[in-house]
């Protein structure tokens, strides 16, 4: 190989091996510097909560009732905040639960009656308006076979026996009829809403809303023959409970030797 070529080659090297020395020396860049803004401090307020499961018509004890912090921001005027004397809660002690609450939901006044001593069926009762409990069969055949729910509507109906028209046609006449529509259920039973998710609920009685005049028609019904109640759609259930007016057509069922026959009343 001729000089010139080695001392080309040479040079070469001695470039390649300068340069693999500068890159080993060389300092990788320092990290960039991430400056954290600091965390904005939260203003908090104690807010009066429900210690466990406040269900519909229960009276709140102080037990039930405790304490929490939350974000001011987020309070809302319904809520009970926590005062220096102590009384704001002491205020809450003793009321009934109109809507129900979950463990930790913030207490709200509009979800709580202050009966003065009143029992929770006077409470939510509106002005002019009657509570009557009717008896009903405990194994659901007189109230739908047992799916009328506190809040739903009904049509209350009498059955009772024709004196005069079984005397004319010699046989057991079974009549009936029509007393209300569209009549709102308090409560079955002692039950005034859904427990636990419970959808079926059954009773001894039903607890019907009316006014004056429907709770004389519903007593004297009662009085003469067996109600049941048949439930309505909530499609066409409204918040009115007019007295409806009986058909003078009323259906009748006629019993012969244990043989039931339809019969229309003249």
């Amino acid at each position: 190989m001729k000089p010139a070529r080695l001392a080309v080659l040479g040079i070469a090297v001695v470039a390649a091996g300068a340069a693999v020395m500068l890159v080993g020396r060389a300092r990788p860049p320092a990290p960039a510097v991430v400056q954290q803004q600091p965390a904005k401090a939260v203003s908090l307020a104690k807010v009066l909560v429900a210690s466990t499961e406040l269900d519909v018509g229960r009276t709140i004890q102080d037990s039930d009732l405790s304490w929490q912090d939350w974000p001011k921001e987020a309070v809302s005027g319904q809520f009970i905040q926590q005062t220096g004397s102590g009384a704001a809660k002491a205020e809450i002690v003793g009321a009934i639960v109109r809507s129900p609450f979950i463990q930790g939901e913030p207490i709200r006044s509009d979800k709580l009656i202050k009966g003065a001593g009143s029992g929770f069926m006077s409470a939510i009762l509106p002005s002019g308006k009657r509570a009557l409990a009717i008896s009903i069969s405990t194994n659901g055949s007189a109230s739908a076979g047992g799916f009328i729910l506190p809040n739903d509507h009904v049509d209350v109906i009498r059955t009772y026996r024709d004196e005069e028209a079984s005397r004319s046609a010699g046989a057991e006449v079974q009549v009936s009829e029509t007393v209300l529509t569209n009549v709102r259920v308090l409560a079955i039973g002692k039950q005034i809403g859904e427990k636990n998710g419970e959808k079926v609920v059954t009773g001894e009685t039903a607890t019907l809303e009316l006014d004056p005049k429907q709770v004389e028609s519903v007593v004297l019904a009662g009085r003469v023959g067996q109600l049941s109640l048949a439930l309505r759609s909530l499609s066409d259930s409204g918040s009115s409970a007019d007295a409806a007016p009986v058909d003078s057509n009323t259906g009748t069922t006629v019993i012969r030797y244990g043989v039931a026959t339809q019969a229309i009343r003249k």
